[in-house]
């Protein structure tokens, strides 16, 4: 017996692709009733920013067997039968080990991995022929218990002003959820740790100017509520939800790229499945022109250093990577003073 399936036609470089989605009736997101096919035409409306922003990267796919409510898993390697306009790169992760990982260059290919059941893209802060040197410079501004977005979003404000003292222009998007994503394009002539240092760095110098309101510090029972600047999100191989994702919480939110002028105001959970290519329609992508003048991060790596002179060193990274040089013990404060 025949089993239910659509075929999709998308627009790309090398003319017209076919691309089957199965199942499209499939429910992703029950309490808004998106299906699958839903998500797949999504793609194909908000393609074209989409792929600016997350194309010509390394990208995970977060996967979900049976929508948002389903069991879910990174995927990272080509599957066997990809079509052959889905490519990928070798890339060297954490603990030194190099192995292909999935880039999407067009449209047609994030289609086909809605058809695999990926409702969240996460590209790296790299180009695909560039791995090992971000040309991003990622701050993800996350609220803690007891904050909100509206606080995560004063933050942001500041943190442009800090960016902007750098010598770096700062672009914005929610997060899908209650953060915010600050990003800044940059020459691709630093290594991962290099960046890692410059977000630490425009880091420590907003939770100086807000120490109230803003935390680097890594272990929960000492932030308080404050809004936590996670720079372990500039590691190698650590991403967050790339722009006009879909992410997996009930009312099909999306990582939307807004202004600088409309942040304040915005509710992200407006920016949705259904909402987003009316949007983009009618204000076009505030990311548009995002690559245009890259920045260096010369100016936060002198401050790095300045904070090391004055006995401010380096932060714990997360646990699964190896020991790494300067690195405080990996043990939260609490359990330290009892042992």
């Amino acid at each position: 017996m025949a089993t239910e399936a659509e075929l999709l036609e998308i627009d790309s470089p090398s003319g017209t692709r076919v691309v089957r989605i199965s199942s499209p009736s499939r429910v992703l997101w029950p309490e808004v009733g998106i299906t699958k096919l839903d998500l797949a035409r999504y793609l194909v409306e908000v393609g074209t920013p989409f792929i600016a922003a997350n194309g010509d990267r390394p990208v995970s796919l977060q996967r979900f067997s049976d929508g948002v409510d389903g069991e879910q898993f990174f995927s990272k390697n080509p599957p066997k039968g990809a079509p052959d306009f889905v490519r990928s790169v070798p890339v060297v992760y954490p603990s030194g080990r190099s192995h292909p990982q999935l880039v999407l260059d067009e449209p047609a290919a994030a289609v086909w991995a809605a058809q695999m059941n990926t409702i969240v893209f996460h590209p790296w802060a790299s180009r695909a022929e560039n791995s090992n040197n971000p040309d991003q410079l990622r701050i993800d501004l996350d609220p803690q218990p007891g904050t909100t977005f509206a606080d995560a979003v004063t933050a942001a404000l500041e943190l442009r002003t800090v960016l902007a003292e750098a010598g770096l222009g700062a672009f914005v998007k929610t997060s899908g959820n209650r953060g915010v994503h600050v990003f800044a394009p940059i020459e691709a002539t630093r290594e991962f740790l290099d960046v890692r240092h410059a977000v630490i760095a425009a880091a420590r110098e907003l939770e100086r100017r807000m120490p109230e309101a803003v935390t680097t510090a890594w272990w929960k029972e000492e932030r308080g509520e404050r809004i936590f600047v996670d720079f372990n999100q500039a590691n190698r191989d650590r991403t967050m939800a790339g722009a006009y994702s879909p992410r997996a919480l009930p009312h099909a939110a999306v990582s939307c790229p807004v202004t600088w002028d409309e942040l304040p105001t915005v509710d992200p959970r407006d920016f949705t499945v259904l909402t987003v290519p009316a949007r983009l329609q009618a204000t076009g992508d505030p990311w548009a022109d995002m690559s245009e003048n890259p920045g260096t991060i010369d100016v936060l790596l002198e401050w790095w250093a300045r904070d090391l002179e004055n006995g401010l060193g380096e932060l714990p990274f997360p646990p699964d990577f190896p020991k790494m040089p300067g690195e405080p013990p990996r043990v939260q404060p609490s359990r330290a003073k009892h042992d």
